[in-house]
Parts: C-alpha cells; structure tokens; sequence
C-alpha cells in the first residue's frame, strides 16, 4: 500500500481537509477516492489527491 495525500480547500483557499488514504496504486487510488471524495461532500469543492511522488491523481477546482 502506497500513502497518497487528499486536500479541500474553501474558494479563499482556506484549508477545509488535509488526510492520508492508502491504496496500490494510481487507478485504484483515482476511483476509491472519487467514491470517498463524493461520500464525504467535497466533490463540488477545490480538492486534490496526490501519490507520494507528487503526481496528480485527482484535481478539482
């Protein structure tokens, strides 16, 4: 299991969320973190998840 890292942001740029999730890998991450991203209400919010190199998994403005 690799560390990817999921942030959410206010429209002011104010930090809403900032947590670690696990996955295998980059497409397991992108799918299980949208379900989770939607689950907990941050889908229509600035948000990204990011693996442990720095890579982009997901990005919504």
């Amino acid at each position: 299991m690799k560390p990817y890292k999921f942030t959410a942001f206010e429209p002011t740029g104010e930090l809403i969320i900032e947590e670690t999730w696990e996955y295998e890998n980059d497409d397991e991450a992108k799918q299980k973190g949208e379900a989770i991203i939607e689950e907990k209400g941050f889908s229509n919010r600035t948000h990204r998840l990011v693996n442990s190199s720095g890579k982009l998994v997901l990005f919504h403005v």
